[in-house]
């Protein structure tokens, strides 16, 4: 098979992994320091990043991106919050509006730490009022974005009816808006050209009210835009923060889609093979537990076999077509690139970090959780 002494150069090869059980996470240290060293490449201005942990959800992970000097951060649960906050990160936006007994723990957080400045999304004034109230309850401010729907048609409240939401937030107390979030994941096209034109077409109507608001209560508002398709485009504009998250791990999905991007697989899958089914098709270990299973198969590629087809899958096991099923063997170990890292890393506890070909430590990931403590 192709994983055989041949391979042992390449990059992703692990000395000791023998020690490693399957299925298995591993992030490579370095590659993904590269990769948010190439972020700051591109965002000049390290004032102008917020990235969204949602891919990582690794308190060293952030960490790196501390060292590197980011301040601020993006996520999206009450958990990747708490774990920012538990590594003194000063600015950190849950990009999600909270109802029901998020607001609370929102609060809670709050007040756990007062240093760190948190905000949160809001897109309607019935939202925006509970949040206000259960604030002053609690006798604090919290901050606030306006979620924008610049066509992702999830969540948000369009641009062009915006202006109405801002009065009802500036009659409120306890509540501040300080900026506007917008995501345009939706805009995905591999021709840049084409990725750009969409991006500034969306990004027209922001600008538009960026421009009323400004005209009305002149007052200075900060911009969230730019997941890791787009935030190229969104780093040209100097009043921007750009947001992406994928690119500290990358995929096999956004790296055959994102040609133009310069970032390298940082996080990568084991597994083994566990049977041989006949002379075409072998099984391994790496079921949908195991691999997000949100995407039609293949929802992996595996590196030291690039001939493997996977063919199906179910919760623990995953069968690949292969030219010659007696090239494999029992045991043998698959380094897979998923097509969706972000929520194939929240199905592992630990992943096993990588240095210089050998496990030198286990990360938690931490923030998979649903709640840490708050």
């Amino acid at each position: 098979m192709n994983n055989n002494s041949k391979l042992t150069g390449e990059w992703y090869m692990v000395d000791d992994i023998d020690h490693i059980d399957s299925p298995a996470l591993l992030v490579y240290a370095d590659r993904a320091k590269e990769n948010i060293r190439l972020l700051k490449g591109i965002v000049k201005d390290v004032n102008r990043l917020r990235p969204h942990v949602k891919t990582n959800k690794m308190v060293e992970v952030c960490a790196m991106m501390m060292d590197e000097g980011i301040t601020k951060f993006k996520c999206a649960t009450i958990a990747e919050a708490e774990m920012l906050a538990g590594i003194n990160a000063p600015d950190i936006l849950l990009s999600y509006q909270p109802v029901g007994p998020k607001i609370m723990r929102l609060v809670s957080l709050i007040k756990a730490y007062p240093a760190v400045q948190f905000s949160c999304l809001v897109d309607n004034a019935e939202s925006t009022a509970h949040i206000a109230a259960v604030a002053k309850t609690n006798n604090i401010v919290i901050h606030v974005f306006i979620d924008l729907n610049v066509g992702m048609n999830r969540t948000g409240i369009k641009p062009s009816e915006a202006l109405d939401l801002v009065d009802s937030i500036k009659a409120l107390t306890n509540i501040e808006l300080v900026g506007l979030h917008g995501y345009d994941g939706h805009i995905r096209d591999t021709d840049l050209d084409s990725r750009s034109q969409k991006t500034n077409t969306s990004f027209a109507e922001v600008e538009a009210l960026v421009d009323a608001i400004q005209t009305k209560y002149h007052v200075p508002l900060k911009i969230v835009m730019g997941g890791t398709p787009t935030f190229p485009i969104h780093a040209q504009r100097m009043n921007v923060e750009c947001s992406p998250g994928t690119f500290v791990f990358s995929d096999w999905g956004y790296k055959h889609l994102l040609p133009d991007e310069p970032f390298e697989y940082a996080a990568l899958v084991i597994s083994r093979v566990i049977s041989i089914v006949d002379e075409h098709r072998v099984c391994t270990d790496l079921g949908h537990k195991s691999v997000a299973a949100e995407n039609p198969l293949p929802r992996v590629y595996f590196l030291n076999a690039p001939d493997a087809k996977p063919v199906s899958q179910s919760e623990e096991h995953l069968v690949l077509q292969v030219e010659d099923a007696s090239q494999y063997k029992t045991g043998d170990v698959l380094y897979g690139v998923p097509v969706h890292i972000c929520p194939t890393v929240a199905l592992y506890d630990r992943a096993s970090v990588i240095v210089n070909k050998k496990k030198v430590a286990e990360w938690e990931v931490v923030a998979r959780k649903r709640m840490i403590n708050f």
